[in-house]
Order: C-alpha cells, then structure tokens, then sequence
C-alpha cells in the first residue's frame, strides 16, 4: 500500500487508511512506540500493556534465585534496621 506524508503545522503526518486501522484495532489518541531500523525501516508498534498475571506465567518457577537476592535475604542487619 502506497501512502503520501502530509504537512500539518511544522510537523510531517502519515495518514492512516479506515481499513487498516480496523485491521489492526488502532484509534486516533492511542499510543504507539516509532522506532527506525539501520536500513531505513520505520516500525510502528503499539504500547504493550502488561498484567501481572501474564508477567508471572513467563517466570520459571523451578528456577533457582538470583546470587544478590540469596545474599539478601541470608544478611544480618549492619545498623538499626527494623525487623
């Protein structure tokens, strides 16, 4: 698909055709991520919102701790600190 960049104010606007926008569940005020690649590609991504719950499906939970984290909790207090 072949689109035309348009000037609006000092800015340069790509217009966006209805039916991608439907094809892709975009909106006019929605958030998006540009970044351009070394070849001169620009990608466009939508803001990927995160839960929680889909955050801890990715962790193994067989998995051993992190070293600093084993060291954490296994330190003695140094100071006053509240317990």
């Amino acid at each position: 698909m072949e689109i035309v960049l348009r000037k609006q104010g000092k800015s340069i606007v790509v217009v966006l055709p209805p039916s991608v926008l439907k094809e892709l569940c975009l909106a006019a005020g929605q958030k998006m991520t540009l970044h351009t690649s070394p070849d001169g590609r620009i990608i466009l991504a939508r803001n990927r919102r995160y839960r929680l719950a889909d955050l801890i499906a990715q962790c193994d939970r067989k998995s051993r701790p992190p070293a600093d984290l084993v060291y954490w909790e296994s330190a003695t207090p140094e100071g006053r600190e509240a317990w």
